[in-house]
């Protein structure tokens, strides 16, 4: 069952089902007054269920997404593949040692990644750094937890980073990894029953320029050297998330330091059975009076 947000005629911010070639806005209640509230219910399935349904809408092109998050954090997990551990070992001879090591330590590499307002949602605009000279996307498979840390779906996201900061120091990661519209979530969340297996979870990566495809790649979730549980409970300790949390799982996709995002590139993300994230590339100062829908 996959569930978006997005802005209706009147620029109201609704939520409602994805079925094949239409979106369903749902009729929200008190107990059920937004998508966090779905994902914090005991069974958000069964609670989607019960809410009324309006007329479908054609998804077309004219449609405003919005990213699937209300209040939540967003944490992101590195070095969960051998390819990220290869290319963080790439980036400094300063940061491979820290890197190598936490690739085989039983405590991950756990950061925070975003507040709601530096998210984007599908079409809308992700940001590489002015400061920065090798920007990259990462696209991850991205958790949806509950305020009981319970992963309830799915969701696509990319990790947007600045290589050339991070590698200069690994204390820079925060910088590297942490500005407006540094993240994108979307295009919804697929609610599951049970969660798929991540051998199941083909992620690919697409990049156009002028275009014409200028990076194509794959992998997989059963690529991961962790499971989704072992990063969330590690997340979770001495930690609480009364609003529910995303966590992106890490990248087994990292393009060579021969490629960086230009301004006007389209970064496609796709994961199976749960959908393709597609936002262009923008570069410049941003504009704190304008912020992006949450």
């Amino acid at each position: 069952m996959k569930v978006a947000k997005f802005l209706d005629r009147s620029d109201s911010v609704r939520v409602g089902l994805v079925e094949q070639d239409q979106l369903i806005p749902l009729t929200m209640t008190a107990g059920h007054s937004s998508l966090a509230d779905l994902i914090a219910a005991e069974n958000p399935v069964a609670a989607l269920e019960s809410l009324q349904r309006e007329s479908p809408i054609a998804i077309d092109s004219t449609i405003r997404w919005l990213p699937p998050i209300d209040h939540q954090e967003i944490w992101a997990a590195g070095v969960t593949y051998k390819r990220s551990q290869t290319a963080r070992m790439e980036e400094s001879e300063a940061a491979a040692s820290c890197y190598d090591r936490v690739y085989n330590a039983d405590r991950p590499e756990l950061f925070f990644k975003a507040t709601p307002h530096r998210v984007s949602g599908h079409g809308q605009p992700l940001r590489i750094r002015s400061d920065a000279t090798w920007n990259v996307p990462e696209p991850e498979i991205t958790l949806v937890l509950s305020p009981t840390m319970k992963i309830v779906g799915l969701t696509v996201g990319n990790d947007m980073s600045s290589r050339d900061i991070e590698g200069e120091n690994p204390l820079y990661l925060p910088q590297a990894k942490c500005y407006d519209q540094c993240a994108g979530l979307g295009p919804w969340v697929a609610f599951f029953d049970s969660l798929p297996s991540p051998q199941s979870l083909g992620v690919d990566l697409k990049i156009q320029r002028d275009g014409q495809v200028v990076f194509d790649q794959q992998t997989s979730g059963d690529q991961m050297a962790r499971s989704f549980d072992d990063l969330v409970s590690w997340l979770a300790k001495d930690n609480s998330f009364p609003n529910g949390a995303f966590l992106m799982t890490g990248t087994g996709i990292v393009p060579t330091s021969d490629f960086t995002l230009h301004p006007g590139d389209i970064v496609q993300i796709t994961i199976d059975g749960v959908g393709t994230l597609s936002n262009p590339i923008v570069q410049g100062p941003t504009h704190p009076s304008t912020p992006l829908e949450i």
